[in-house]
């Protein structure tokens, strides 16, 4: 399975989708995880955290969507 997490364009949302943690389950089990930059900033995530869990960081959310 793909997921691709995008930044939230919602109004006063600031959640993310998935945590670091998520994103190592998921890739453990085999499955393919891309972030966009900057999707976990609302939540005190930086992209440095998710880089560790297994993803790349993508700079857009066109990246996400095309990969």
């Amino acid at each position: 399975m793909r997921v691709g997490v995008r930044k939230e364009v919602k109004n006063h949302e600031h959640r993310v989708a998935i945590t670091p943690m998520g994103v190592h389950e998921l890739v453990a089990h085999g499955h393919e995880v891309v972030v966009q930059t900057g999707a976990g900033l609302g939540s005190s995530t930086g992209d440095e955290d998710y880089v560790p869990a297994g993803t790349p960081v993508l700079p857009d959310g066109d990246a996400v969507c095309r990969r």
